[in-house]
């Protein structure tokens, strides 16, 4: 049975579109293939950005941490646990100002350490995360995708990449803010999408 981890990022909790989209993916994907599904909702307020006490605790040995270092690391190391346990992961990705959501990037912040989930050698930095499939439903006001100025679906490529997962998926639903018809043309579009990778990912 697969194991699916599905990660809110959206600051609207389960009111935001790019959540609705994930979580059409992932209820569709029950619809006919039994699956385990873990959520994670980066919006629940437990997520704060990365502190410096928090890394100098990663990069304490364990054996030689204190016991607030041992529970500054905690939290980096359950969410790497999680991540490390699970096939596929969806993702409902909003756009910020051109970029991702801060907290998605404090989730990022806290899954990248090196030794654990990448690790440096001579020819540079290979990720450790692979065989993942990643799938980002990426909802946007405005019409991005394919366009320099959708540097989002890049750095999450590249960082997602940086991890070792390199099959990486997307389905977007833009024009969001641009009018009902806009609005009503993107959503079609993003299920059309979802259709389409379901097949692939059932096959």
């Amino acid at each position: 049975m697969k194991k699916v981890l599905l990660i809110n990022s959206s600051l609207n909790g389960k009111q935001g579109n790019s959540w609705q989209l994930a979580s059409k993916f992932v209820e569709q994907l029950q619809a006919v293939e039994p699956v385990e599904v873990t959520v994670r909702d980066l919006d629940s307020g437990a997520l704060p950005h990365l502190s410096g006490e928090e890394m100098q605790a990663w990069m304490t040995p364990p054996a030689e941490r204190s016991e607030v270092q041992q529970q500054l690391a905690s939290l980096s190391d359950s969410l790497i646990d999680e991540l490390k346990s699970h096939d596929v992961i969806v993702i409902g990705m909003p756009m910020y100002n051109f970029g991702v959501p801060s907290v998605f990037k404090s989730w990022i912040d806290r899954v990248a350490r090196a030794g654990i989930t990448f690790r440096y050698t001579d020819k540079g930095p290979v990720g450790l995360l692979d065989a993942k499939q990643v799938y980002i439903l990426a909802a946007r006001g405005g019409l991005y995708a394919g366009t320099p100025k959708d540097s989002q679906s890049q750095y999450l490529k590249d960082v997602l990449a940086f991890l070792g997962m390199t099959d990486v998926e997307f389905a977007y639903a833009e024009g969001l803010a641009m009018g009902p018809d806009a609005a009503n043309q993107g959503f079609a579009q993003a299920d059309e999408k979802i259709s389409e990778l379901l097949q692939k990912l059932v096959a």
